[in-house]
């Protein structure tokens, strides 16, 4: 599945253009889904965290019982290679994957040394604030202990699919999930936060969602600005009554929500702020990187 018209993706020693075959009919991941993946942006000409993105994926593999066909420094310079071949003005989403090939004889688990690579870049906009909407899905997270909650896997997406299909098939851009005790956990495809009398709350933590990078990019930023952010658990009917609300993720690192359930709702000046300080981040860190 292309999401970009430019695709340029890394396979076997060699960049190659366009969504080109790397997986096999027989391979393990084609029939019990061992994948893993990461996601990092370049968009106004910076790539912020990359390292961290790279890092995880490794970490990701080794979680599945992959051995890493990379490391983190490697993936990152091929990256940056990748990248410096678009044009610098075509914002990009840049995605590593490892996968398994050979699983044991007959059984499900997988060869920890038959790991495949690959890294794709496709041009993908940055999407920008305003009519971001949010329901609440009836689908909840699996625990850690149901689930490799603590990888990036692509096995995890269904449930995710499920819920963003549930969303918008009643016109929302996206839903709140929770966790099997009924606190919230994420969205579909982003960390969340909300906004109550100037203090930020989002969900703690718990091992069944995803600890985003951007997430915690943005709390730290927060906190450093005199921000007080409070990660605890969080029942859907608070978030009925925030001042704000906004998401953080790869794809728009941190977008406002504009209306929740019935309720339209502006951005706001934490979320602004917030916006503000992760877009100051990224091009400072860029310029001292150079």
């Amino acid at each position: 599945m292309a999401i970009g018209s430019t695709v340029l993706t890394w396979f076997e020693g060699s960049w190659h253009e366009g969504n080109i075959p790397v997986i096999r009919a027989a391979d393990h991941v084609a029939w019990l889904g061992s994948q893993v993946f990461d996601g990092a942006r370049r968009f106004e000409g910076v790539m912020p965290d990359l390292e961290l993105h790279c890092a995880r994926i490794v970490r990701s593999a080794e979680t599945m019982g992959m051995v890493p066909a990379m490391t983190a420094e490697e993936i990152e310079a091929l990256a940056r290679e990748g990248a410096a071949k678009i044009d610098a003005g075509q914002d990009l989403y840049i995605r590593p994957m490892m996968w398994s090939c050979d699983g044991s004889p007959g059984l499900i688990d997988l060869d920890p040394s038959s790991t495949a690579f690959c890294l794709c870049l496709e041009s993908y906009a940055m999407p920008q604030p305003g009519g971001f909407s949010l329901t609440l899905a009836p689908f909840s997270r699996p625990r850690q202990d149901m689930a490799l909650t603590e990888a990036k896997a692509g096995s995890l997406y269904p449930n995710n699919g499920r819920i963003m299909a549930w969303a918008r098939a009643r016109g929302f851009s996206n839903a709140l999930s929770c966790d099997i005790d009924g606190y919230v956990a994420e969205t579909a495809s982003t960390n969340v936060f909300m906004v109550r009398d100037g203090v930020v709350f989002t969900p703690v933590p718990n091992g069944c969602f995803l600890n985003g990078l951007t997430r915690q990019r943005v709390i730290a930023l927060l906190r450093a600005d005199g921000v007080e952010v409070v990660e605890t658990q969080l029942r859907p009917e608070e978030f009925d009554t925030a001042d704000e609300i906004f998401v953080t993720g790869n794809i728009a690192k941190v977008m406002p929500v504009s209306k929740f359930q019935d309720r339209t709702m502006g951005p706001g000046p934490v979320t602004s702020r917030a916006r503000a300080l992760y877009w100051a981040y990224a091009h400072d860190r860029d310029r001292a990187a150079a």
